[in-house]
């Protein structure tokens, strides 16, 4: 049995599930120290190999997990890639980051680049892979999403994903800002193709009025005029430039990132405005700086460092047995209120 113990015959004998094996084989950091314990007995007694040895040989012992980045002009995915270099590097992998243009489509670059690195692994950061079905299943090495929309549960069932509920926390902030007395909330949302969690943050920002029975006006919804600059500070500058010219009264902002929510805060301070007397202001994301701004910046916090783990043990669970078990996971936001609203 010792040549062919599988990590699915180790999860049978110890009476849990594949995915805690192998976390337990990669020592992962929420793993009980009895169930690693009971998980190190059989190893032991039966002399388990990893799979992925044999795997790694077959491809000239090339080591190379991809990060593919849709929007890095987003400042909340820079915490994320940390951790994933810090997981690459305890597994003994190489990390290959590849930034992927707003236009172009993520699965393509992926396809490419498996090609040309021999890739163990990818991990799609942002963007809608799911928009190439068909191109996805000509991918080779196993890939999780990450920090990705997820509005249909039922189709993604085959796919690994970590994320969260935009639509679901984009209403929990705007029902606060409701609750809070404000009437005239402004978004400064994606551009209108956006198939995203833009998209999904607008539809939240929607549900919420119209639970409150509040109509929406399209005269403050603010899209940015290049899909590429959504999430900077200078979108959510020029977001507030736009609605002042309109002459349109609004007494919120709900920016879809903390990034366009710095910058639409000091659009409306150089305009005389006070935040958040005369206007509120709301980000989205949980960037570490909204706690240091003045005023400091009510935000829909995202468990940054959760995703990223969970992302990463997703990924090396299925380096290390193809068969494992999916990743489907979607975590709660935190609201954080602060003195912008």
């Amino acid at each position: 049995m010792a040549e062919k113990l599988t990590i699915k015959e180790i999860a049978k004998l110890c009476g849990i599930s594949v995915s805690t094996v192998s976390r337990a084989i990669n020592n992962h950091y929420d793993i009980n120290p009895e169930t690693k314990k009971k998980v190190q007995e059989v190893i032991d007694k039966y002399g388990y190999v990893p799979n992925n040895s044999a795997r790694n040989l077959k491809l000239n012992d090339s080591r190379n997990v991809a990060v593919l980045v849709k929007g890095i002009t987003n400042p909340f995915f820079t915490s994320m890639l940390k951790i994933f270099e810090a997981e690459c590097s305890r597994h003994e992998y190489s990390l290959v980051l590849q930034h992927v243009e707003d236009q172009a489509d993520e699965v393509d670059v992926a396809a490419s680049l498996e090609k040309e690195k021999r890739l163990n692994g990818i991990i799609f950061l942002g963007g809608n892979p799911m928009e190439s079905r068909e191109k996805l299943s000509k991918i080779q090495a196993p890939y999780v999403f990450c920090s990705i929309a997820v509005s249909d549960k039922k189709a993604m069932e085959k796919y690994s994903y970590v994320a969260i509920d935009d639509r679901k926390e984009a209403r929990k902030l705007v029902n606060y800002l409701i609750k809070a007395g404000r009437k005239r909330i402004a978004i400064l949302s994606a551009v209108d193709t956006d198939e995203s969690i833009g998209s999904l943050r607008l539809a939240g920002y929607c549900d919420a009025l119209g639970t409150a029975g509040i109509a929406v006006d399209p005269s403050l919804i603010v899209r940015p005029d290049n899909p590429e600059t959504t999430y900077t500070h200078e979108n959510g500058y020029e977001g507030i430039q736009k609605l002042l010219k309109s002459k349109t009264p609004f007494d919120a902002v709900f920016a879809i990132s903390d990034s366009i929510a710095v910058g639409a805060t000091r659009a409306l301070r150089d305009s005389g405005l006070r935040v958040p007397e005369d206007v509120a202001v709301a980000g989205f994301d949980g960037l570490d700086l909204t706690k240091y701004l003045v005023p400091s910046l009510t935000t829909l916090e995202q468990p940054v460092e959760k995703m990223a783990y969970e992302s990463a043990t997703a990924l090396f669970d299925a380096i290390q047995d193809p068969e494992a078990e999916k990743h489907h996971v979607i975590y709660e936001g935190d609201l954080r209120v602060r003195e912008s609203t």
